[in-house]
């Protein structure tokens, strides 16, 4: 029997049994136990009341939910190509759904929650959600777009961004002490709040972490300014009285050391940070400002000239007898160094199967360690990955030889076909595919020397980023479902080609599946033989 039910027949079996014993006595009394009685009507009216509002927010989500999955499930991998879908998915597992849980947990709905706690072991966690907020924000700033973007759904798809995600993204910046994003998305998230939309999160929460990161940046006016505003909505903030008094300290401050130096000398003005903008913070990469502009399109140094020594011809792997019949199609990208696109390399099918046999095995995707050569996961590689092997089916074995006849190298020594998948912000940030002197021992294990040219397999279109760039000498390469791009790391000499240093930019709207074949330099000595040069 459930407790409010207990509750309610002891009662009644209490009023009863006192009115039975004691009515004969007084008719009076007995009143009492119908005004009584009427009082516990009441109350049982209230708690039904409490229970109905409780069973309409959990009816009015489930609906809200249904229409939701029901358009995800429809369509897994589109649903999940637009950024904001997969934040917001991760964050409703991570968050939304134990909000409701704590709801449902006031009453003894044990199916449910014996249900979902099965469940939650399949969860996002914490860390993945502070995952996903970071690749919004990886976006928002390879693709300059602004929190408003994002938030309002002007994007393929109009997934839009609420007060609370807004507020999220802002809290997983400040928590990562990145203070740049903490200000934007707090920012947005108080516009949004001040415009009415309808929040469980309180200005005085959202003015509270602004004011803090604003100040970070050294701008003292503007975190006096919105410390006051959160004073004025909540006088007894504690915290903000106190950072306000310490504020107007470091004001005064400024204020004395100013008039000191304008009474002992001319000072020259410094620039003032305009309230409200703020510089993104330079990070460890040095090219990062030419790879983002890359991935934007913007800065490719394709010019006229370059672009007459650019051709397309039927390419038969210098007359080998499986292509005279059906040569492929062949692209220049790019003259020096260069970089080929051929045309028609998977079919449909191939590309469903490869994919099919990749899911199960996808893991987070790894780099070699430079000392030891070991395997191991990087924050600037950001995709999940699997390796198929010839055995797996024969459609690897098909898509390896195909490989190994256009390219005219040996596969025999080659590494195992990667199978990579970018989902919401993936990319791989600007590396090298070959080993450099500085790192001679990134290849011993496998003892087949080198890395010596990249085929890449586009294993599907991608509706807006994930272009492959090489921000050395200005090139930009989209992915086409069915292509590949193929170019050399290394000279004929062995020595490395260091402009070959490239990356995967985010993928800003869809799915990118790529897969890869690296070609070692064992076997292949005859078949590219040296050159008479150290750069031929």
């Amino acid at each position: 029997m459930k407790p409010w039910l207990q509750l309610v027949f002891f009662t009644c079996t209490f009023l009863l049994w006192h009115a039975k014993a004691e009515f004969f006595t007084s008719i009076g009394q007995m009143t009492d136990l119908i005004y009584a009685e009427k009082d516990l009507v009441q109350s049982l009216k209230e708690y039904i009341r409490a229970e109905e509002t409780k069973l309409s927010q959990i009816k009015s989500w489930a609906e809200k939910m249904d229409v939701l999955t029901s358009k995800s499930t429809s369509d897994p991998e589109g649903y999940l190509a637009h950024p904001v879908n997969a934040y917001k998915l991760v964050k409703r597992l991570n968050t939304d759904w134990l909000e409701l849980e704590n709801l449902v947990l006031q009453d003894t709905t044990n199916g449910f929650i014996a249900n979902l706690t099965i469940q939650r072991q399949f969860f996002p966690t914490e860390e993945d959600e502070t995952g996903a907020a970071k690749a919004l924000m990886r976006l928002q700033d390879t693709y300059k777009l602004d929190p408003e973007t994002l938030s309002r759904g002007n994007l393929p798809g109009k997934s839009t961004l609420t007060v609370g995600d807004c507020f999220g993204m802002g809290k997983t910046a400040y928590n990562d002490g990145d203070y740049y994003h903490t200000v934007l998305w707090m920012e947005q998230a108080l516009k949004q709040h001040d415009e009415g939309e309808d929040t469980t999160v309180s200005k005085v929460e959202i003015l509270d972490y602004l004011s803090y990161a604003v100040f970070q940046f050294g701008d003292l006016h503007r975190a006096m300014e919105l410390t006051r505003r959160l004073i004025s909505l909540d006088s007894t903030h504690e915290r903000a009285g106190s950072n306000l008094r310490y504020f107007e300290k470091l004001l005064e401050k400024e204020r004395e050391e100013e008039k000191d130096k304008s009474v002992n000398e001319t000072i020259t003005t410094e620039p003032v940070v305009q309230s409200g903008a703020y510089e993104r913070p330079l990070d460890y990469l040095p090219e990062r400002d030419i790879y983002e502009a890359l991935c934007r399109g913007e800065g490719v140094k394709m010019t006229p000239r370059r672009q007459k020594r650019l051709f397309c011809r039927y390419h038969d792997g210098n007359r080998n007898p499986n292509l005279l019949i059906a040569p492929f199609k062949e692209e220049d990208e790019w003259d020096s160094p260069h970089i080929v696109r051929y045309y028609d390399v998977m079919s449909d099918e191939e590309i469903e199967k490869i994919k099919q046999l990749a899911k199960p095995r996808l893991a987070r995707a790894t780099v070699r360690d430079p000392k030891t050569g070991v395997l191991t996961v990087a924050s600037y590689r950001v995709s999940k990955s699997s390796w198929l092997e010839e055995d797996d089916d024969p459609v690897v074995a098909k898509v390896n030889q195909r490989m190994q006849q256009i390219t005219g190298l040996t596969v025999k020594t080659a590494e195992l076909l990667q199978v990579a998948n970018y989902g919401m912000g993936g990319q791989y940030e600007p590396h090298f595919d070959f080993s450099r002197k500085d790192e001679p021992d990134a290849f011993k294990r496998l003892g087949t020397g080198n890395r010596v040219a990249t085929f890449l397999n586009y294993m599907s279109d991608v509706e807006a980023g994930g272009a492959t760039v090489f921000p050395d000498f200005g090139a930009a390469i989209w992915p086409k479902k069915g292509t590949a791009v193929f170019w050399y790391n290394l000279f004929r000499s062995g020595e490395g080609d260091y402009r070959t240093r490239h990356a995967a930019c985010p993928v800003l709207v869809g799915c990118k599946w790529v897969s890869n074949k690296w070609f070692h330099e064992r076997g292949n000595e005859f078949l590219r033989p040296c050159g008479r040069t150290e750069v031929d």
